[in-house]
């Protein structure tokens, strides 16, 4: 598209916009997705310079043809059909930081009971985000070496929690 074409359209944009978002709220009645018919509009505007071309009352009329059909084939589509819109939110989890603390403090006690080896690298990957070659050249040993003491290590952690009943068998 040329720079006439983007002025063009950024011209129509400015003047006719906030009349297509009243027109899209109106039939949608939801602003989020009236600014969505909006954008839509434009963007098949903005695919079609032939329609930019036939100047300004025939890209206006257009534009609100195109918004029309948006919100019909929103309607229409199985998303649509499928919702269930609701004025009230969901609550927010909230999670309790003394759970939280109680986690912290029971992982921190079944870490200790691992090997140096195995809690090493279950530290630095999981909790530090180092990868296998990370560690591996840091530790001076194999990559091959560091993924076997993360499975052990793993599985040992595991086990530790599955004897104070903290996990499932």
């Amino acid at each position: 598209m040329n720079e006439t074409h983007t002025a063009l359209l950024q011209a129509l944009h400015d003047e006719h916009a906030p009349a297509l978002w009243r027109y899209a709220l109106r039939l949608t009645g939801d602003d989020q997705l009236a600014q969505d018919v909006v954008q839509e509009s434009l963007l098949r505007l903005w695919n079609s310079p032939e329609i930019l071309e036939q100047g300004e009352p025939a890209s206006r009329a257009w534009l609100f043809t195109v918004a029309r059909n948006v919100v019909i084939d929103e309607r229409r589509s199985a998303r649509s059909r499928r919702e269930v819109r609701s004025p009230d939110l969901p609550d927010v989890s909230r999670t309790d930081p003394i759970d939280s603390a109680l986690d912290a403090w029971v992982i921190t006690d079944v870490l200790t009971q691992l090997t140096p080896d195995h809690r090493t690298v279950i530290v630095r990957a999981y909790y530090m985000g180092q990868s296998v070659a990370e560690l591996a050249a840091e530790l001076e040993v194999p990559e091959g070496t560091v993924r076997s003491r993360l499975f052990y290590g793993l599985r040992a952690l595991r086990l530790a929690l599955q004897e104070r009943g903290l996990t499932r068998r």
